[in-house]
């Protein structure tokens, strides 16, 4: 089963969204940003926001993954996460030093090829979910880029190419598989 969740993950404003649209066009599952979702839904009633209690936060993600993952499980083929739970679970441990990244890492696994979108400024925007800066994007994708291998995943930094052309960069490396 783990074999066919991917993560797509790396630099915020890297691109992750548009392409995890494109792959969903393309009839693929695919499971949107926990963390969005929680900035959504919190924005309305809650203090679980980055800016505002970021442990909480990030426990909220660690939740919404693995109940991501469950779900998933009910799709047939490649399922494609947006993020994911060592994304989580890695900002979790630097913010707090809670040392979940290994065990949480090890007993939910993913496909062994984990896709990272690079540091791209020329399409790095802020939003009302994303309100932090390029400097802090580009600190959180060198972290997952020393967590997934730690990890025992092998890291594919997508090129920075058009949505179409990265969306069949992953599924021709998948396919080689």
């Amino acid at each position: 089963m783990v074999d066919r969740f991917v993560i797509i993950s790396g630099c915020s404003g890297g691109g992750k969204s548009s392409l995890l649209a494109e792959l969903a066009r393309r009839g693929h599952a695919v499971v949107e940003e926990p963390g969005r979702r929680i900035v959504q839904e919190e924005a309305k009633h809650g203090t679980a926001l980055p800016w505002v209690d970021l442990a909480a936060f990030l426990r909220r993600a660690v939740a919404v993954s693995l109940a991501d993952r469950a779900a998933a499980a009910q799709q047939p083929g490649w399922v494609f996460f947006d993020r994911g739970l060592v994304d989580a679970a890695a900002g979790l441990a630097h913010e707090t030093g809670e040392p979940m990244l290994q065990a949480l890492g090890q007993a939910h696994r993913y496909h062994v090829q984990v896709f990272l979108t690079p540091p791209w400024p020329e399409i790095y925007v802020t939003d009302p979910e994303r309100r932090h800066g390029f400097e802090a994007a580009v600190a959180e994708y060198e972290r997952l880029l020393r967590a997934y291998p730690a990890l025992g995943y092998d890291v594919i930094i997508l090129p920075k190419a058009s949505v179409a052309e990265r969306a069949d960069f992953i599924l021709r490396r998948l396919d080689g598989d």
